[in-house]
């Protein structure tokens, strides 16, 4: 998608997406053969309920129809949340990971995977754990430090609203 493109695009959708009290993450059109996807990432510090994505793709739809922004030919339409393994690129992804387990890539070279403690305008505050029965030890890395940096998934952890309950 050309730079102009997606600038103006942005330019239309923000405003609803930020009506709806959402971040908007990405834009991306994508062809396949003669058929294109307009998605549409949103994201929110509380998530994004199917509802709210929903409720957003009918404005969105109803805003491209009234403008020319897609063009005269037909395209699919996708409004949807990250996926749980996108890559953490500003300070609110960082913040809204708050106590999940991430992999850092270092720009130093290595590897760091722990727990993110707290964040600041500097950087994280983080809890590597500890191997071999070992405690786990603090760390603090700058976000200069970090090159690359994504959440873990893990299936045994429970949340916060099931340790709540």
């Amino acid at each position: 998608m050309s730079t102009t493109q997606s600038e103006r695009l942005r330019g239309l959708l923000e405003p609803l997406v930020s009506a709806a009290d959402l971040d908007l993450e990405e834009i991306e059109v994508s062809r396949a053969g003669r058929r294109r996807t307009l998605r549409i990432v949103v994201d929110s510090d509380d998530g994004v309920e199917l509802d709210a994505c929903a409720e957003l793709s009918r404005a969105i739809s109803q805003k491209l129809d009234e403008t020319d922004a897609m063009g005269e030919d037909e395209y699919v339409l996708e409004v949807t949340s990250p996926g749980a393994d996108r890559p953490l690129t500003q300070h609110r992804h960082y913040v809204r990971a708050v106590g999940r387990l991430v992999k850092l890539q270092l720009t130093e070279g290595g590897e760091l995977v722990a727990r993110i403690l707290t964040v600041d305008d500097e950087g994280l505050d983080l809890e590597v754990p500890g191997v071999k029965g070992r405690k786990p030890t603090a760390r603090r890395v700058a976000f200069g430090e970090i090159g690359k940096a994504r959440v873990e998934i893990e299936f045994n952890r429970k949340d916060k609203k099931e340790e709540e309950a």
